[in-house]
């Protein structure tokens, strides 16, 4: 019986899918190429600048909500602390703070080949695009900006 249950699965083969569907093939295929050979220097810019903007846009929100949380809290902790309500080890905060940078440290030193990889192949795609890598910066400023 769990050999019917196999059959009714269909195996989708990209390979095949991206023949018959050309544009799927042109956008995502190995020789598509950079972008810089696919639309005009205007349409480039304007992709750039749209994404980059909704890119800085969120990024200036989540960053505001993020700073309120972590200031709200602090000031939390530290009206309760003055009140009486909490009594806070620093000395112990700094030992585990202090922990938490060694280990961050060593972990920082393990991932390096693989941070490296990484900037080098971000510095290479902004090469081949460099149009709309330059509109993404103009539009990410001006949405954290707005």
């Amino acid at each position: 019986e769990h050999d019917s249950d196999d059959d009714s699965y269909e195996v989708l083969d990209l390979t095949e899918y991206a023949r018959r569907h050309h544009w799927w093939n042109r956008l995502f295929g190995r020789n598509s190429g950079p972008i810089v050979e696919k639309y005009s220097v205007a349409t480039q810019i304007v992709m750039g600048g749209v994404t980059g903007w909704c890119a800085g846009f969120l990024f200036q929100k989540v960053g505001k909500l993020a700073a309120t949380a972590v200031g709200g809290g602090f000031l939390l902790l530290q009206i309760a602390s003055h009140s009486g309500y909490v009594q806070v080890d620093w000395k112990r905060v700094e030992k585990d703070v202090n922990k938490a940078k060694k280990q961050l440290k060593k972990r920082a030193n393990k991932a390096a080949p693989e941070i490296n990889t990484l900037i080098e192949e971000s510095t290479e795609f902004i090469k081949q695009n460099i149009v709309v890598s330059s509109g993404f910066v103009g539009g990410f400023l001006l949405g954290l900006a707005s």
